[in-house]
């Protein structure tokens, strides 16, 4: 796939399709995995408000899978911040390469013989 440069809303920052896909991609793990939690916590609530004891046994798995699942959230978070830390730390590495080339040029034409 090529590397295509996108700008975003004005305010000239500018990301590869890469990024912007591993974001995506990032996004909607998070959300299926935040989806889960709320089912996973509506179960847990109706099982500690029930009577029944198997019940309130089952809630231990479903706290031990709710746990792992907000560690995945984080460890997604981590990867896109990482991922974003990355695109921007590139974009001003090449941004200030070429503003020392555009100086570098502007100091050639500066200098004049007497």
């Amino acid at each position: 796939m090529e590397d295509v440069v996108f700008s975003c809303t004005g305010n000239g920052i500018q990301v590869d399709r890469k990024v912007v896909q591993t974001l995506q991609k990032n996004f909607v793990q998070v959300q299926n995995i935040l989806d889960q939690n709320r089912l996973l916590i509506n179960e847990i609530n109706q099982n500690h408000e029930s009577t029944i004891p198997d019940n309130l046994t089952r809630n231990v798995g479903l706290i031990r899978e709710l746990n792992n699942n907000i560690r995945r959230v984080v460890d997604l978070y981590a990867d896109l911040s990482s991922s974003v830390t990355t695109s921007m730390e590139a974009f001003s590495e090449g941004e200030s390469n070429n503003a020392n080339q555009s100086d570098q040029r502007d100091g050639q034409k500066r200098i004049r013989s007497s």
